[in-house]
């Protein structure tokens, strides 16, 4: 189905009936990706009294208990109540319809060979995604001035489907990267990393503080600047999508908490 937009005041075209889908499949009976020492996503049928919802089993129907820790299962989009103390739902942060988007591809460098940092300090084998690195991925002139950006690492391993990063020390954001991309004006951010901050980084949680502006210490609503923005993780991109600008979609469901799983979704642009 093909939509012709408006955005940012230039016409646009849009197949909506073909976007590329950017959730890894989270199988709760198979290989899965997870972080930080996190049990795995499970499914077990329900068990009440003589019932057993399993047709495998006799039961008239399938009907599963399904347990998993959304920040460390799959991919999942949170929101600033990650880090404050009020609740704050990320399913009500997530934009509603399409957001300009840009897809850059960017490889980690080295903390050692790097000026850029965080808080704590990175270990010098640490693996950094740099203010250097997005500022020479970002294109020259976008169409429009992105909202969202998505970030695709190298090397693209199809393994991270199922990778267990636990204790694997996987890249993660400098401080300067973080701030670069705020001033930007992006608000929604999606990386195919279990997390833009170190896996054990004492607490600190520097970049999620940088993007959604809660100074460090800070756990108080009030006190952050940047409330509306979102951060999703553990996505994939596929190597057939270049870099460039997109319109992006995040699909999350109703359920209370401040990390959901969810389904962002690009949509190429042909600019009418």
């Amino acid at each position: 189905m093909r939509a012709r937009l408006e955005i940012g005041g230039r016409a646009v075209q849009v197949e909506l009936d073909r976007p590329c889908d950017l959730a890894l499949p989270l199988d709760p009976h198979g290989g899965q990706p997870r972080h930080f020492g996190a049990p795995t996503a499970r499914a077990v049928p329900l068990v009440l009294g003589e019932f057993t919802g399993a047709v495998a089993q006799g039961a008239s129907c399938n009907c599963e208990v399904l347990t998993l820790v959304p920040h460390c299962n799959g991919t999942h989009t949170e929101c600033v109540g990650h880090l404050t103390r009020e609740v704050v739902h990320a399913y009500r942060t997530v934009p509603k319809g399409l957001v300009p988007a840009v897809l850059l591809t960017v490889t980690p460098e080295r903390a050692g060979a790097t000026r850029e940092g965080t808080e704590p300090a990175p270990q010098a084998q640490d693996e950094l995604l740099t203010r250097a690195a997005l500022e020479r991925a970002w294109p020259g002139r976008p169409w429009t001035q992105p909202r969202a950006a998505v970030l695709r690492t190298t090397p693209n391993d199809a393994d991270k489907a199922t990778r267990d990063y636990s204790g694997r020390a996987p890249a993660y954001l400098s401080r300067e990267a973080a701030e670069w991309l705020c001033a930007r004006g992006i608000e929604h951010l999606v990386v195919d990393l279990p997390s833009i901050d170190r896996e054990h980084d004492a607490g600190r949680l520097t970049a999620h503080r940088v993007f959604f502006g809660l100074p460090p210490g800070a756990s108080e609503l009030a006190a952050a600047q940047r409330p509306h923005a979102t951060i999703t993780e553990l996505a994939f991109v596929p190597d057939a999508l270049a870099d460039g600008v997109y319109l992006l979609e995040l699909q999350v469901p109703a359920i209370a908490g401040d990390a959901v799983p969810s389904r962002p979704l690009l949509y190429e642009v042909d600019i009418a």
